[in-house]
């Protein structure tokens, strides 16, 4: 379990993390969400002793990580998949590790074989791809057989199968009981991964709840519509102040309006609709719309 209790990071007038209060608890896969600029990264490694607090405190199981000899073995990491040395191979590399945490050299081989570099384990890190290396980052999270885990942006790099991978992995470790905290800004896979979500903007807590809770919140109807004549549903749908979005052959994503208000409309107007499909509650959408707010770089609309 991670307990995060009125955490605050300041960079000089600047709070980067502040006030923040949250559980991550075993058996769950959470996922970390926020825009740039939220403070996630900060409070990551906060939680591993690598940032001091200026002020609150956060504890892994119980007690602050720092305090740990041999961390490896209670908290596995990826903060990130380049902080490593390019000329080691990957098998030196968790070989070096596992060292230093007293962790049996047998066990370098499992999670080679793991996280699917088993054939590459002899390389030098400077050859591996982008995938390669989360992969290797993955497997170095798993070294000591830790029962909380920790991954910033874990999926970058890693083509379609890798991501499947991925997602069940963390599964897999949350039904063994384990804490699984994961930070990323793909928000389809966090939809089809996490359990539970700690959202964050500008340093703040926005949200802690459920993901199906979160999506739901502050999200507009979608619906899925197609009719032959889409331009003139386009122009009866946007006087009514929705928003349209073409997706070809008729189709359009339509946010804003009911799907029963779009019928009502469509009839009065005397057009033909072949479909008509409200969407489940998209974590994208209500994403967008709670932090807003929070964003640090927002661009203007194009022109």
């Amino acid at each position: 379990m991670i307990e995060a209790t009125r955490l605050t990071k300041r960079y000089g007038g600047t709070p980067a993390v502040d006030d923040l209060t949250f559980t991550v608890e075993p058996g769950t896969v959470t996922g970390f969400l926020g825009p740039n600029g939220a403070g996630k990264s900060t409070t990551l490694r906060m939680i591993l002793g690598l940032t001091a607090p200026t002020a609150g405190s956060v504890t892994v199981d119980g007690v602050p990580f720092g305090t740990r000899p041999r961390g490896l073995r209670h908290v596995g990491a990826l903060l990130d998949a380049h902080d490593v040395h390019g000329g080691r191979s990957g098998r030196a590399h968790l070989s070096a590790l596992a060292r230093s945490n007293g962790i049996p050299q047998t066990r370098v081989d499992e999670v080679l074989q793991q996280v699917g570099l088993a054939t590459a384990a002899r390389r030098r890190i400077g050859g591996y791809s982008l995938g390669m290396k989360q992969r290797l980052g993955i497997a170095g999270a798993l070294l000591g057989d830790p029962p909380v885990l920790l991954f910033d942006e874990p999926l970058n790099g890693l083509d379609p199968e890798g991501v499947r991978w991925v997602r069940g992995l963390f599964r897999r470790l949350a039904a063994e009981g384990r804490t699984v905290f994961v930070s990323s800004h793909m928000m389809a896979e966090m939809q089809h991964t996490a359990d539970r979500l700690v959202v964050v903007g500008r340093g703040r807590l926005i949200a802690e709840q459920s993901l199906a809770e979160f999506a739901a919140r502050g999200t507009a109807p979608v619906v899925a519509v197609h009719a032959p004549d889409a331009a003139g549903l386009a122009r009866v749908l946007l006087a009514e102040g929705a928003e349209v979005q073409p997706e070809g052959d008729g189709g359009c994503t339509v946010t804003g309006l009911s799907a029963a208000r779009i019928g009502e409309l469509a009839h009065r107007h005397r057009i033909l609709l072949h479909r008509l499909a409200p969407l489940d509650s998209s974590l994208e959408a209500a994403f967008m719309s709670l932090t807003a707010d929070s964003t640090e770089h927002q661009a203007g609309e194009a022109r």
